[in-house]
């Protein structure tokens, strides 16, 4: 299994439940894939350098994690048509 970083940004639009549900998402279809969660940090609301689908702020957050690396791209289709996940970006380490 590789080790990946993956932060995300959810729309500032976004309640704390609705965010809450997004995080809890992808932890466990990470999970359910048969990769581990070995980090997940709530970096907070902050400011874009730029913006973003007309929003200057989002929330972010940042997950490590292990596991293979055809999840990658799955996860990556899943947050692409996830309404909520403004940006992602996946790193592996």
């Amino acid at each position: 299994m590789n080790k990946y970083e993956l932060m995300y940004i959810i729309s500032s639009d976004a309640t704390e439940e609705q965010r809450e549900a997004v995080i809890e998402k992808f932890k466990t279809f990470v999970e359910a894939k048969g990769g581990v969660v070995t980090g997940l940090d709530k970096l907070g609301m902050k400011k874009f350098a730029y913006a973003i689908n007309f929003k200057n702020e989002g929330f972010y957050v940042l997950m490590n994690f292990e596991a293979p690396a055809n999840l990658v791209s799955e996860m990556n289709n899943a947050m692409n048509i996830a309404d909520l996940v403004v940006r992602q970006i996946f790193v592996r380490k």
